[in-house]
């Protein structure tokens, strides 16, 4: 693709991504950025890793922390490097960042923002994290972003899907890896309307918080734009456990589709009692009644049990893409060894967008040749890279949004064993799933100047 299709830095014009290789942009002086916060002055560097190790999202929060460690590993040399040796970028060498071994603490979000918050500010005050990545809930990576912003480190969103997470609030020290809700929506439309027609009624049962609302947002624009018709949305706490009374009117609502805006163990028991109250047995308006789950994972799929077969949605990554999609998708086969090997078991997508996070960080303080924010923020934006499994990736420069390729899926009817439960239908490629940084459903927030601190 011809460079002519990119302004300085890599950002688009067109909304198409260029693969990798493309001249990278010029930083400022590490001189010039002089005086920050926790800045380095050691032979070590510490990160902050800040997990649902509690909580509805705790499954997640376990494995992001599984890949934290092994990232950490592989930027100190030990183990078998893993997507060091496939990342585009070839400035990790295996001994540390700038020279200073990597060092980490953890907390626990609880799946609750003041909590994250809590966390997130101790790292930082009491043990130096210079950066804060983690989370699995977007109303834990807003308030973690937000405080990042405040502080003067850098956040690395680990799993948070709200379109408001870079949109109405993005901030300048704070970068998304994982994919979006609009991204989801935008992929899963023509594959529903291939699979169940344009004709449908849908009813939405909804995780009330930031994510959830702009998951509903983007998956009922969508499917109306099919020609669906929404037939109701009622929001759930998202310390719900047992949805039996959210499922019950569902009945006789008229729907024949039910949409489940939910993640981690609430969609493991918002399925489960769907199945129970006999959906999947159903017919309506004339059609076999159907369950759409917009987002969800290998491990909510394990949860789910059989109840997942047929069932279909989008992930960000599988760990099968390199395999079933050939070598467009070059990491995935290294990620999927390294990990398995040290856990004996596939790495969720949770922990893939965590790893790259993680290497993606120390690259652009490599790059940058400075741990100071504001020298990452610019090595960051419009950075273009290929390697870390998802195929060629921009991040944006307007909104420090990723765009890749999106994978849609659905659980297999016949799996082989507990860690092949789904089955990847198709790969939405990037064009498909990008949008201006000024999309109604991102409008309302400005990126602002990054934030050194100290």
């Amino acid at each position: 693709m011809s460079n002519s299709n990119f302004t300085r830095r890599g950002v688009l014009k067109t909304g198409t991504i260029a693969g990798a290789g493309l001249a990278l942009p010029t930083y400022l002086s590490a001189a010039s950025h002089a005086g920050f916060t926790n800045a380095p002055t050691g032979d070590t560097v510490t990160l902050g890793f800040n997990v649902p190790q509690s909580g509805p999202y705790a499954d997640e929060g376990a494995d992001e922390l599984r890949a934290f460690e092994l990232a950490v590993e592989h930027l100190n040399g030990q183990g078998d490097g893993g997507m060091l040796s496939t990342f585009s970028s070839k400035v990790l060498d295996g001994t540390g960042i700038l020279g200073k071994k990597v060092a980490f603490v953890t907390g626990d979000t609880q799946t609750k923002s003041d909590a994250a918050r809590a966390s997130a500010k101790s790292m930082i005050e009491k043990d130096g994290a210079v950066m804060i990545s983690g989370g699995s809930s977007s109303g834990v990576a807003v308030a973690v972003q937000g405080l990042c912003q405040e502080a003067g480190v850098i956040f690395m969103a680990g799993l948070t899907h709200s379109n408001d997470t870079t949109g109405k609030d993005k901030k300048a020290n704070g970068f998304r890896h994982f994919f979006n809700a609009y991204m989801s929506a935008a992929a899963l439309a023509p594959v529903l309307e291939q699979l169940y027609g344009s004709d449908r009624r849908a009813y939405h049962l909804t995780a009330d918080y930031t994510w959830g609302w702009t998951q509903e947002e983007s998956i009922a624009a969508a499917t109306e734009a099919l020609g669906w018709e929404t037939v109701e949305k009622v929001r759930t706490p998202l310390a719900s456990t047992d949805f039996s009374s959210y499922i019950a009117p569902v009945l006789n609502s008229g729907a024949d589709v039910l949409v489940l805006n939910h993640y981690g163990g609430n969609m493991v028991n918002s399925l489960t009692n769907a199945v129970q109250f006999g959906l999947r047995e159903k017919q309506a308006n004339g059609k076999n009644f159907e369950i759409v789950v917009p987002l969800y994972s290998e491990l909510m799929a394990k949860g789910a049990g059989k109840n997942i077969a047929g069932i279909v949605g989008s992930q960000n990554w599988d760990w099968k893409l390199e395999n079933e999609k050939g070598d467009r998708y070059t990491g995935t086969n290294a990620f999927v060894k390294s990990f398995g090997e040290k856990y004996g078991f596939p790495p969720s997508q949770a922990a893939q967008t965590c790893y790259a996070q993680t290497l993606l960080y120390a690259d652009a303080v490599t790059r940058a040749g400075s741990f100071n924010p504001c020298a990452v923020v610019e090595a960051l934006e419009g950075f273009e890279f290929d390697g870390l499994g998802n195929g060629p990736t921009l991040y944006r420069a307007g909104d420090h949004q990723c765009f890749k390729d999106v994978v849609v899926v659905r659980g297999k009817e016949n799996p082989e064993n507990e860690y092949d439960l789904v089955e990847i239908v198709e790969v939405t490629p990037t064009e498909q799933v990008t949008y201006p940084d000024d999309h109604p459903m991102f409008s309302g927030g400005a990126l602002g100047s990054c934030n050194p601190g100290a």
